[in-house]
Parts: C-alpha cells; sequence; structure tokens
C-alpha cells in the first residue's frame, strides 16, 4: 500500500526584501519554515517548498495588498487557495513573543483551523489601475492645496505694496496673478525675493492643476470602461468610482454578499443599544477611502435627490440625527453599489424601505 502525501498548510510572513514561509499539518503542528527572497526565483522557490512537504490545500499570506501582492499572484496563478491573512493584535503577540517564523506558522495555522476566510483581491485588472490613478491624484491634490496654503502664508509677510495688490483677490486671480510676477535679479531684496517665490509657487499650483485634470479624464474613462453600471448610479462620479472600484478590487464576487461589502465600506451599522435605548452607531472601521465615496454619494443625493430630500424630511421629523440618517444612506448606497458592481439581481425595494432596515 503506497503512502498518500499529507495534506499540509502554509504560512507566509511577508516583508520588503525576504518572506518567511511555513508549513503545519491538519492539526497545526509545525513541521517546517523558510525563508525566501522577494524575486521571481524565490517565489517558484517558495512554491516548490511548500508543495514539498505535502498537498498543500491553502496558504495564508500576510499583507497581499502591499508586501505579500505578488507572491499572492504567484501562488494563485499555480493553482492554490490563498487567503489574506490579519497581522496578530497586540495581546497575542505580548503573549506570543514576534518573530517571522511565529508569525509564518501563525498564519499557517489560521488557515488550517478556518478562521483565515479572507479571499485577497488579484490585484490584475482594471480595477488595480484605478486605484493607481486615484493614489497619484490624491496626492496630486494635496500638493495643490499645500501650494495655495504657502501662497496664502507668504502674502501674510510680503512687502506692503505686494500685500495690498494681491490679499483681496480670488484664489484663481491670485494664482493667475502671482504666474505673471516678474522679480527683478536681486533675490537679497525681500520684495524680489517674496515675488519670484510666490511666482514658483503660482506655476507649481498651475501644473498640478494640470496634472490633476489629467487624472481626472484618465479615471473618468477607465472607470465608465470598466464599470458603465457604477458610474450609472445617481451621485457617482469618476474619482468615487474608483475609490469604490478599488475597495471592491477586481475580483468582487469574492465579497459573499452586499452585508459584506458594506462592512467592507465601514457602512454597517454597528449596534449602540443599553437598557431601553435602541441604537446603532457609526462604523468607524472598513476602508476609510471607499466609505468616504459613499458619504460623498450621500451627500450629493440630499442636495440634489428629491426622494432622498424628502426621506431626510421625514426622519429628522421621526427625531433622528444627521449623523444617523447619512448612515441609513450610506448603507443604502452601499447595497446600490454592490449590485451594480456584481451585477445580482437583489430584490428593488422602495429607498424608504431599504434605509429603514438597521
Amino acid at each position: 500500500m503506497t503512502d498518500q502525501p499529507q495534506n499540509v498548510f502554509g504560512g507566509v510572513d511577508t516583508h520588503t526584501d525576504t518572506h518567511h514561509a511555513a508549513v503545519v499539518d491538519q492539526v497545526g503542528r509545525h513541521l517546517a519554515d523558510a525563508q525566501f527572497p522577494t524575486t521571481k526565483q524565490g517565489y517558484r522557490a517558495l512554491l516548490d517548498w511548500l508543495r514539498s512537504h505535502g498537498t498543500v490545500r491553502a496558504v495564508g499570506v500576510e499583507g497581499t495588498g502591499s508586501y505579500g501582492t505578488q507572491l499572492a499572484r504567484v501562488l494563485g496563478a499555480a493553482g492554490l487557495t490563498v487567503f489574506d491573512i490579519n497581522r496578530p493584535d497586540r495581546r497575542i503577540r505580548y503573549q506570543q513573543g514576534k518573530s517571522d517564523p511565529i508569525d509564518a506558522y501563525a498564519a499557517a495555522q489560521a488557515v488550517a483551523s478556518g478562521r483565515a476566510t479572507i479571499i485577497p483581491k488579484t490585484h490584475g485588472g482594471a480595477a488595480e489601475a484605478l486605484r493607481l490613478l486615484h493614489t497619484a491624484r490624491t496626492s496630486a491634490v494635496k500638493a495643490r492645496t499645500q501650494a495655495i496654503n504657502q501662497i496664502r502664508s507668504h502674502l501674510v509677510t510680503a512687502p506692503d505694496a505686494l500685500r495690498a495688490q494681491l490679499r483681496s483677490m480670488s484664489s484663481p486671480d491670485l494664482i493667475a496673478t502671482c504666474a505673471r510676477l516678474r522679480p527683478t535679479a536681486d533675490l537679497t531684496d525681500p520684495a524680489a525675493a517674496a515675488k519670484f517665490t510666490l511666482r514658483r509657487l503660482a506655476r507649481r499650483y498651475q501644473d498640478l492643476d494640470q496634472e490633476i485634470a489629467e487624472y481626472d479624464a484618465e479615471l473618468s474613462a477607465l472607470a465608465t470602461q470598466a464599470a458603465p453600471g457604477l458610474m450609472a448610479v445617481y451621485g457617482v462620479g469618476p474619482e468615487t468610482a474608483a475609490r469604490l472600484l478599488a475597495a471592491a478590487g477586481d475580483n468582487p464576487e469574492r465579497l459573499c454578499s452586499e452585508a459584506a461589502f458594506a462592512h467592507l465600506c465601514g457602512a454597517a451599522p454597528i449596534p449602540a443599544s443599553s437598557g431601553r435605548r435602541d441604537r446603532h452607531r457609526l462604523n468607524r472601521g472598513g476602508n476609510r477611502s471607499a466609505n468616504a465615496a459613499l458619504y460623498r454619494i450621500a451627500v450629493v443625493r440630499m442636495q440634489h435627490d428629491l426622494r432622498t430630500r424628502d426621506y431626510v424630511a421625514r426622519r429628522t421629523a421621526q427625531g433622528l440625527q444627521k449623523k444617523d440618517i447619512i448612515r441609513c444612506l450610506k448603507r443604502y448606497i452601499a447595497r446600490e453599489v454592490y449590485r451594480a458592481l456584481t451585477c445580482t439581481n437583489i430584490p428593488e425595494t422602495t429607498s424608504d424601505a431599504l434605509l429603514d432596515r438597521r
């Protein structure tokens, strides 16, 4: 009688230059651990090493959205089931200690015990492209805001003649005027140095403004091509669509239900009841970028959508605070967005009936 290969589970603690892998059997007993470089050859060696210990049922990888992204791709392409592993909290690390082998074995045991259930994003399609473009756009927006703030700050201490000329201007006029300033060559003169600095900052602002406009055009085209159903949702624009698609990933089917998507976006209500008071509070967890997108959609609808405005008025008359009304709106919008992302046939109901569910 031939011996059948045993079923094993893998776990990987990921880092920038190296990954530490561990293998356990079906009952969680430690079998072996080893370290591999984060190169193409290293990923292949790690895969072969895992398979040398038996039939690999699943692998838990820490940080599939950062250091473990490429490894998760390699393991998935090889036909292995990959789960995303949350790093141990401080209490567990205080009790068990911290090292690469400990973390790798903990990841493998989480998979073997069934505690690990999160399927990672594939990071290989339009959603990943949108995430990259949106990240770059966000940094450009922050730099543009910093530039105009610096211009306003420099005007406070600028020479009187220059400050009197520029202080009452609106932001567009201020940028255009500062970009046309002609300082003298002698920068030891404070007035010349102020004009030189303001001109550089204004031109930086203009360059960033053009860059942001290009990002917006690219995001709009890509989001419309990747998820036309999502772009058709009331209140969704290219920037909010990019946030939501990046959160869902290129494989939104990994989210088992619209409730799971709402929880991912931090829009699932959290019970906060006590005694005779039955209430829910805002969820401050989840993907905060996606949560901000849902908030923006809710605000747009509260301002321009007649059904939403009627709903807000009715709920306000019932005694709900604005934050609770927005929480209800975000929960409904998450349901609608999930339907647009996955094209699932969730039963259509009125907005009021959906929002009344807590």
